[in-house]
């Protein structure tokens, strides 16, 4: 990210946004609500046009004042922070909207696993308004991660879970970005969870990110 800003009807959303995210890396993105964590995401995945600055992904820009590279030529996977659920669609088809790189089998053979990781097992034939809330956002991740893409970005993708299944989804989570070695962003608000997870954190304030210190408490870098 070089020099990135944006603005929403008069005001600065994100200013002088620098940051290299290394290839193959988790980094995590920290801040108070309203601070632009999401608008963050939205930019690199080609979602948002930036007012200024660009974005580079493997030294190609992608991203510049008035273009962007379509999201689908970019290899990202995105887990929303609202699900974002096709609503015609099954927890079967939406996960595998996006595989397009193996066979029926193995792509059935890497929902069955995903499905069974996420504690979502039995559920391929539903719906999403037959999902509670926790169902939806799992496998809103599960569609994220199933066509294994090159950059993964996350927000806030294990809000709101228990404490104990949020621990083992973390940790699946950071197991699948060091087997498929995803360059990944994870917007969350948990500061300790970015660290268990090996992250970089970054934290992101007035519009300005800056790396956060090993030692820094969660009310360091906002609620």
């Amino acid at each position: 990210m070089r020099e990135l800003g944006k603005g929403f009807g008069g005001q600065t959303v994100l200013r002088d946004v620098r940051a290299d995210v290394p290839s193959g890396g988790l980094t995590a993105v920290l801040g108070p609500s309203g601070s632009g964590k999401t608008t963050l995401l939205r930019l690199v995945a080609g979602l948002d046009l930036p007012d200024a600055g660009s974005i580079e992904m493997d030294g190609r820009v992608v991203s510049r004042p008035g273009w962007a590279l379509e999201p689908h030529r970019r290899g990202v996977g995105f887990a929303f922070q609202r699900s974002a659920l096709w609503p015609h669609m099954t927890v079967a088809q939406n996960v595998l909207f996006g595989v397009r790189d193996c066979s029926k089998s193995a792509a059935r053979a890497r929902l069955s696993a995903l499905l069974a990781d996420l504690e979502l097992g039995g559920l391929e034939r539903r719906y999403p308004d037959q999902l509670s809330g926790g169902q939806a956002r799992r496998v809103a991740l599960a569609r994220a991660l199933a066509p294994e893409p090159p950059v993964l970005l996350l927000d806030e993708p294990l809000t709101n879970l228990e404490a104990e299944l949020k621990e083992r989804l973390a940790e699946l989570v950071r197991r699948h970005i060091e087997r498929t070695g995803a360059t990944t962003l994870y917007v969350t608000h948990d500061c300790a969870e970015a660290r268990r997870m090996g992250a970089t954190v970054l934290a992101l304030t007035d519009g300005r990110l800056a790396p956060v210190a090993a030692g820094a408490s969660r009310a360091e870098v906002g609620p």
